[in-house]
Formats: C-alpha cells, sequence, structure tokens
C-alpha cells in the first residue's frame, strides 16, 4: 500500500468520471498501487473507463479474491445465488460444471464453500479460458474450452450432479444501454444473450439432461423479467423448474430437475 499525493483528489476525479462509489474504489486503488505512479496510472485507467476489477487485477466475490485478465467478463455480486442455491445441492463427491464460466468465479466458489467436489469448468472465449485455470487449476479442477457441452468430454454424460451457468442474458437491443465499463471492455459474447436475451439459455437446457446425474439439477442465472423465458426453455428440455431471487444482492437463478 502507498501514501497516496492527496485521497480527496483521487475521490474526486473518480467521481467525476461517474463513479457512484468513489470513496471505496479510491480505497482498492491506493491498496493495490505499488507506488504513487501505479496509483497514479490506476487511477487515470479507472477515469478512461476501464472497470476497476480489471485495473486491480482481481475482484471479490463471495468472499473470494479471482483474478482477472483484460478483456474477460467481470464477476458480478449477484452471481453469488448461483453459488449459494447450488451449494445446498450437493456434497462431497459431486460433479460440478461451470459452464460459460467466465473467469471460473462461481466454480472456485463452489469449491470453497463445499468440499470435496470434482469440478469442470468450460469457455468458448480463449481469454476467459487462460483466466479460468489460472484461477482453477490450483485446486485440481479442469477447464476446457469449446462452444457449451461440445467443450466437455464425453464421460460426463449423465454424470453432472450440478451445472451451473452464467450464459450471458442481456438482450442485444440492450447491450448499448450497458454502462461504457461492460460494453467496451467485455467480450460481446458474455452480454449478448439475442433478441430476448435467453438464447443460451434455450441451448443449454435442450440439451441438459443428457449431462444431469440422476438427481442432478441445472442452474441458470437469470432475471425476474425474463425468469419466465428461462423456466419455459427448461420445460422445452423436459425438465421441472423453480425460481429463486436474492433481493439482497438482486440475484435470480432457474434451478432445473428431470421431471
Amino acid at each position: 500500500m502507498v501514501e497516496v499525493f492527496d485521497v480527496s483528489d483521487v475521490v474526486a476525479r473518480l467521481r467525476a468520471a461517474g463513479s457512484v462509489y468513489a470513496e471505496d474504489e479510491a480505497a482498492v486503488l491506493r491498496t493495490a498501487a505499488g507506488s504513487q505512479d501505479d496509483l497514479e496510472s490506476m487511477v487515470r485507467r479507472r477515469v478512461a473507463g476501464e472497470p476497476l476489477e480489471v485495473v486491480v487485477g482481481w475482484a471479490e466475490f463471495c468472499g473470494h479474491r479471482v483474478v482477472v485478465e483484460p478483456g474477460v467478463f467481470v464477476p458480478r455480486t449477484r452471481t453469488g445465488v448461483l453459488v449459494d442455491q447450488g451449494a445446498r445441492l450437493i456434497g462431497s463427491g459431486a460433479v460440478v460444471v461451470d459452464l460459460c464460466c467466465g473467469t471460473g468465479a462461481v466454480g472456485l466458489a463452489l469449491h470453497a464453500r463445499v468440499d470435496g467436489i470434482e469440478l469442470h469448468a468450460a469457455d468458448i472465449d480463449p481469454a476467459a479460458v487462460r483466466c479460468a485455470r489460472g484461477n482453477l487449476e490450483p485446486l485440481g479442477a479442469v477447464v476446457h474450452q469449446g462452444d457449451l457441452f461440445d467443450a466437455l468430454p464425453g464421460t460426463l454424460q449423465g454424470a453432472v450432479d450440478l451445472l451451473v451457468v452464467n450464459a450471458p442474458y442481456v438482450p442485444t437491443a440492450a447491450i448499448s444501454t450497458m454502462p461504457p465499463e461492460a460494453r467496451e471492455h467485455e467480450p460481446l459474447a458474455a452480454l449478448d444473450g439475442g433478441g430476448d436475451g435467453v438464447d443460451l439459455h434455450r441451448r443449454v437446457a435442450a440439451h441438459a439432461l443428457t449431462w444431469l446425474a440422476p438427481g442432478g439439477h441445472l442452474l441458470i442465472e437469470t432475471s425476474p423479467r425474463q425468469a419466465a423465458l428461462t423456466t419455459a426453455a427448461m420445460a422445452t428440455g423436459a425438465l421441472a423448474s423453480r425460481v429463486v431471487t436474492d433481493a439482497v444482492i438482486d440475484g435470480s437463478v432457474a434451478i432445473g430437475w428431470a421431471r
């Protein structure tokens, strides 16, 4: 940590750039900087619109620091609903797949929450896979690259106890309304969910039963506005479902299982 030249100046610059949590961000930057020059560079990058997590190189997620590399989707607090609900459904020895894993944050948090799980993660984006490998492989997890289930080894068919999915669910037309730090610095493939936002939810739900073990569950992050579309996709895939919303973190998840 460095003694900054003027904390109030950092806060003022962040606030002028549009940060609503300027004081908190200034504290994070101050802690992360190795020197006064580092701090100045970080402040300039943040003021220019880079996500705070990319500037400092990590995101806080479910009580853990997750490494975040440039060009990778930044974990959101609301995604913790996948961890909270998923951890209730598995025990030691469970086979868990973190699909559309991004940094691997969900898998990392589940690994910390439930002892003895066999963890796999997958993403189509090479940058995300590289980042996830850095976060998860030291835990003994295996990270795969490919398009949804195509990334997974056939040995997992019928063996997955928990399939957690944070696929993009922002409708295409709404991408332009997202904050610049997201739409300009995160990959479009990690944001764009298609016309109504649930294109990937449909693709996942259509094939989930092939991969789920008896008694296994599919969890897909969704939004209150789109939850009915996500559960409809699960119904089409022969899954029963329910929706859980955590108002504290503003997170919603559709939970599916074999009928």
